[in-house]
């Protein structure tokens, strides 16, 4: 076997990280810990090593010999093997699953073939290249689910909102299933995004086809710079609409795009980045129309702006809460 010690540092920390986040039940801590993490050039470089190799032996968990080599592994039964598989013309040199877990310190043959999953907590995002070349970028406190097959490219938006890069592959249709909406694209760039309320789906580029499980007959078809948003009390009526989708999707380099915005769906949209808040006091007029870009992760700006724009106070509270309240008039 691979002596532990031989392997560095920071792939022994990659490989437990990769264990790590394909948990459902991984706490808020850890995703903003593996990103402090992640930050170190070293251990970026390890973690990016370890998922690209993850990701090919997944393509490979329906090889009779490669599933032969994890079922020794996991039983201990068998030492490191390299297996040579070939497809006709073609032959490729693979390491076995036993191997791979190995080298990568830890790692463990079940999660090699375990389809992965990626999250985010509140205030983080993450993006992911999956095994097709595609690329997905999740927004706050999100999270999806990958289900390949040879057939098509499956995700299940659990919660949240995510940008999807996707690689063009006609033979496989790439669908992104959220609750009982389903959004079919083959080469495309769009957004979805998952509330109690329902679902909305952006298009960015391309052309995708969107359906509900409510009313299977029905569907939508999307161009560029349209939206469609999907709930059980609405999906008879829905249809696309015209929306500024890089405005939609600025999220996705940190930014918040506001145009013609009531100020409570403002605050309540910064909100979701962090656990301090933004309150609006009783007497703040919650419908006036907010308009700019601010930061995601700064509220500082935009609490700035409106206090200064619509004549607010703001309150500092014990637990971290910005409250905007009405600008008190002094008696002169």
């Amino acid at each position: 076997m691979t002596d532990q010690r031989e392997i560095p540092r920071s792939t022994r920390e990659a490989a437990d990280w990769l264990t790590r986040l394909n948990d459902d039940k991984l706490p808020d801590g850890d995703i903003e810990a593996f990103s402090a993490w992640r930050a170190v050039p070293e251990n970026r470089a390890a973690y990016e090593r370890l998922e690209d190799l993850s990701q090919s032996l997944r393509l490979l968990a329906n090889d009779p010999d490669i599933e032969a080599v994890a079922a020794s592994a996991m039983t201990g039964t068998t030492k490191p093997k390299v297996h040579f598989i070939g497809r006709g013309r073609r032959g490729y040199f693979v390491l076995g699953a036993a191997l791979a877990a190995a080298l990568i310190g830890g790692v463990s043959a079940t999660l090699v073939f375990r389809p992965p999953s990626y999250s985010t907590g509140v205030g983080e995002t993450f993006s992911a290249r999956l095994d097709d070349g595609s690329r997905v970028t999740l927004n706050t406190d999100s999270r999806v689910r990958i289900r390949y097959s040879k057939g098509e490219r499956r995700v299940e938006l659990v919660r949240g909102q995510a940008f999807f890069d996707v690689a063009h592959n006609a033979a496989r249709p790439f669908i992104v299933a959220a609750g009982d909406t389903e959004t079919r694209a083959l080469g495309t760039k769009f957004e979805v995004r998952r509330t109690a309320d329902g679902v909305r789906v952006t298009l960015t580029q391309g052309s995708i086809v969107v359906t509900d499980r409510d009313k299977p007959s029905a569907t939508w078809r999307l161009v560029p710079g349209q939206a469609l948003a999907l709930s059980p009390r609405s999906v008879a009526a829905a249809k696309p609409v015209a929306v500024d989708a890089k405005a939609s999707s600025s999220w996705t380099t940190g930014d918040v795009t506001f145009q013609d915005v009531p100020l409570s769906a403002a605050v309540a949209e910064l909100n979701r980045y962090s656990r301090r808040k933004i309150v609006l006091a009783d007497g703040v007029d919650a419908n006036r129309v907010v308009n700019g870009v601010f930061s995601s992760s700064d509220t500082t700006d935009f609490v700035d702006a409106v206090t200064t724009l619509f004549g607010l106070d703001r309150v500092a509270k014990s637990n971290g809460d910005v409250e905007l309240q009405p600008k008190v008039r002094r008696a002169s």
